[in-house]
């Protein structure tokens, strides 16, 4: 059954929610950017019309590199990475599963994705 979740970066200035099941799983990366910001992912892709974001004024920052396919969110006041849209599937999404408010990430088991290695 789908329920509506709702997260936000550290300060609040920006803001998402989409609906999906309960979240049970996380998903870690080892694509450079990734690795290094250490985020765990919810494991549930959202398509781009399903993903409500909310910022205050210039705070939503973006981050590309490389052949800049994937977009890398973050609050520019607070720094905390948000959400991305992916790589591999345009027009989706994966969130930053620290962010959403009723998910203990220290509680979900986490697989890897090998993004080291995809191109």
């Amino acid at each position: 059954m789908k329920k509506e979740h709702h997260g936000h970066c550290h300060c609040g200035a920006v803001r998402f929610s989409f609906e999906a099941e309960e979240i049970t799983n996380g998903v870690r990366c080892n694509c450079s950017i990734c690795a290094r910001k250490g985020a765990v992912m919810a494991g549930v892709l959202i398509p781009e019309q399903e993903l409500k974001i909310e910022a205050d004024e210039g705070m939503l920052g973006l981050y590309q590199f490389g052949a800049k396919t994937a977009k890398h969110f973050f609050c520019k006041n607070c720094g905390i990475y948000t959400f991305h849209e992916t790589a591999r599937k345009a027009g989706h999404y994966r969130v930053n599963v620290a962010c959403i408010d009723e998910v203990d990430v220290f509680a979900l088991p986490v697989e890897v994705f090998d993004g080291k290695h995809l191109l």
